[in-house]
Formats: structure tokens, C-alpha cells, sequence
């Protein structure tokens, strides 16, 4: 694997660390208890996603993904710095699922770009995997933001067509 390939591989390992910290960082902020599961829910699969990279990094500078990804010396970057940029130090649930929904679509198009530019299957594969599970956080964000904001969940959409 060339030095390109895995170099795009470490930041996808720091994207997914970023990510993580925003989620977990709302949900030690949220009042309302389901926002609070799904941020504590997407805070783990970030994880996950963090190490499906890190099982192909060849680089030897991330030897312990566990103490990379509990290392809190980068905390205030990225995705949480935004957070913080936009709201100050009260985040609430609906700034903190419009600012999720923005970085999830816009890391899924960056994921769909890097997977059609590799070679390599195993690779590319876990580039696609991450595709599919970032598009499912955006519409389980999408549907707790509808439910936060009292909208009408795509469920019941055809009841009030009917009526």
C-alpha cells in the first residue's frame, strides 16, 4: 500500500476519533434522553469505524488504537471545535444534530470519493463498509433531529398523506 493511501487512512482513523469525541461530548451535555443514547450510541460506532482503519494502517506511529483514541490532548478539534464555534458552551440537541448531519453527509461524500480512487479490494472495501455506516448516522440523526423538532417521523408519513 503506498504512503498516499495510508497517510488518507491515519486521517480517516482522526476523522473518526474527532467524530467520536463530538458525539460523546453531546451527550454529556444533553437533557433529553434519547438525543443523549443516540449521541452515546454514534460516539461507539465512530469508534468501530476508527478501528476498521486501523486494522489496514501499516504506519507505526498509532501502536495502540485504544490510547490513540483515549488520548485527549487534540480533544477541541475538528468536528467539537464547530460545536463550540457555533453554540459556545451550550450545545443544544438540535445545534449539535444540524452541525452531526452537515460532517456526517459531508465525511459520506469524502468516504465515496476515497473508496472509487483505491486499488487495493481490502482497502477500498473498508472504505465502502464506512460509506454505508456513515449514511445510516445521517439518517438516524435525521430522524432524531424530526423527533426533537416535533416533526412528522418518515413512519407516519403516509397516515397523514392518507388523511
Amino acid at each position: 500500500m503506498n504512503m498516499e493511501v495510508q497517510e488518507a487512512v491515519k486521517r480517516s482513523i482522526l476523522v473518526e476519533k474527532h467524530a467520536m469525541n463530538f458525539y460523546r461530548y453531546g451527550a454529556q451535555h444533553f437533557k433529553d434522553i434519547d438525543a443523549k443514547r443516540t449521541f452515546e450510541l454514534l460516539a461507539r460506532e465512530e469508534r468501530e469505524h476508527a478501528g476498521h482503519f486501523h486494522r489496514i494502517y501499516m504506519g507505526s506511529d498509532i501502536p495502540s488504537l485504544d490510547d490513540f483514541l483515549d488520548d485527549q490532548s487534540d480533544y477541541d478539534t475538528s468536528w467539537l471545535a464547530t460545536a463550540k464555534t457555533l453554540s459556545g458552551d451550550k450545545l443544544s440537541e438540535q445545534k449539535a444534530m444540524e452541525i452531526a448531519m452537515e460532517k456526517e453527509k459531508n465525511l459520506e461524500e469524502s468516504l465515496r470519493a476515497m473508496a472509487e480512487k483505491l486499488n487495493d479490494p481490502e482497502v477500498r472495501a473498508v472504505y465502502e463498509l464506512n460509506v454505508r455506516e456513515t449514511h445510516n448516522h445521517y439518517l438516524m440523526i435525521e430522524s432524531e433531529y424530526a423527533r426533537l423538532m416535533r416533526m412528522v417521523h418518515e413512519s407516519d408519513m403516509d397516515i397523514y398523506v392518507r388523511e
